[in-house]
C-alpha cells in the first residue's frame, strides 16, 4: 500500500537513537524528508541522516532542546528552510527513570516534568502554528503504558506520560479546523539501547518475570512500532485523529 508519504516533512524528536532513529529511518524509506532531532545524541542523528541520504530520502539531524524555546523555535525554522514545511511531528523524546518512589526526588521529577510535559507541549505549540499555516498536518506522540495504566518504580515517569492523553485528544479537538491531527501510540518495553532506562538493572529472575507480563512472550521491537505511526502519519488515515492506539505485545489491554 502506497501511504502517501513520498516529499512530507516529518521531525522526529529524540531521532539520534533507539526507536526515535528507527522511526525516522522508516519515514525516509516511505519517500519522506526527515529531520532526525536530538539533544544528547548528535553523532546517532548524523549517522541516520546520512544513512536516510544513501538510501535516496532527504535528510539532515537537527539539535533541538524541548527545555528552551528558542532552540525549538530554530529547529522548526531550519527543517522548514531546508526541507520544506514540517507535515508530520513524530514527539518520541522524553525523560524517563525507574526508581522506588520514595526514594526519589523533586529533582528527579522536574527533568521528566520539564521534557515530557512542557517540552512537548512548547515544540507542539511551534510546529502546530507551522502546519496551520501550511494547510494542516499530523502529530504523533509516543507514550508508554504506564501513563494508561499505572507502572511501580515509574510514578514520575507514568505521570508525564499520562500527560500525553490529555493533550492528544486536546490538540486533536482544537486544531481540527486548522486542518491538523492528533494521535498517540501506547507501547511497553521495546528492546533499544534506552531499555535498561525503563527496566532498571533487572537481572534474569526479573527479566523472566517482566517477560510473563506479556501474552505474545517477547519484548517489542522498533519495527512492530513503526508501521502504526506510519499509517497515523499517512493520509490513509485521515479521518482518525484524538485516538490512542497500544502497540504493545499485549501488556495491557484496556
Amino acid at each position: 500500500m502506497d501511504l502517501g508519504l513520498t516529499g512530507t516533512t516529518v521531525l522526529v524528536t529524540g531521532g539520534g537513537q533507539g526507536l526515535g532513529r528507527a522511526i525516522g529511518l522508516a519515514f525516509a524509506a516511505e519517500g519522506a524528508n526527515v529531520a532526525f532531532a536530538h539533544h544528547s545524541s548528535g553523532e546517532g542523528a548524523e549517522q541516520a541522516a546520512a544513512e536516510a541520504v544513501a538510501a535516496g530520502a532527504e535528510a539532515i539531524a537537527v539539535p533541538l532542546d524541548l527545555t528552551d524555546r528558542a532552540s525549538v523555535e530554530a529547529a522548526a525554522q531550519r527543517v522548514q528552510a531546508e526541507l520544506g514545511p514540517i507535515g508530520v511531528l513524530v514527539n518520541n523524546a522524553a525523560a524517563t527513570q525507574s526508581k522506588p518512589f520514595f526514594e526519589t526526588t523533586e529533582a528527579d521529577w522536574a527533568p521528566q516534568v520539564d521534557v515530557t510535559v512542557t517540552g512537548t507541549l512548547r515544540i507542539c505549540h511551534v510546529v502546530a502554528q507551522q502546519m496551520a499555516a501550511n494547510g494542516g498536518g499530523s502529530i504523533i506522540n509516543l507514550m508508554g503504558d504506564s501513563g494508561r495504566v499505572g507502572e511501580s518504580r515509574l510514578l514520575a515517569t507514568a505521570t508525564t506520560r499520562a500527560s500525553t492523553i490529555g493533550l492528544t485528544k486536546s490538540l486533536a479537538k482544537e486544531l481540527s479546523r486548522v486542518g491538523i491531527r492528533a494521535n498517540a501510540v501506547s507501547i511497553a518495553l521495546v528492546r533499544t539501547d534506552n531499555l535498561d532506562a525503563h527496566t532498571g538493572d533487572a537481572d534474569a529472575e526479573r527479566m523472566k518475570r517482566i517477560m510473563a507480563l506479556y501474552p505474545l512472550g517477547r519484548l517489542g521491537r522498533p519495527d512492530d512500532v513503526t508501521p502504526m505511526i506510519l499509517l497515523l502519519a499517512s493520509p490513509r488515515s485521515s479521518w482518525t485523529t484524538g485516538q490512542v492506539i497500544s502497540v504493545n505485545g499485549g501488556y495491557s489491554m484496556v
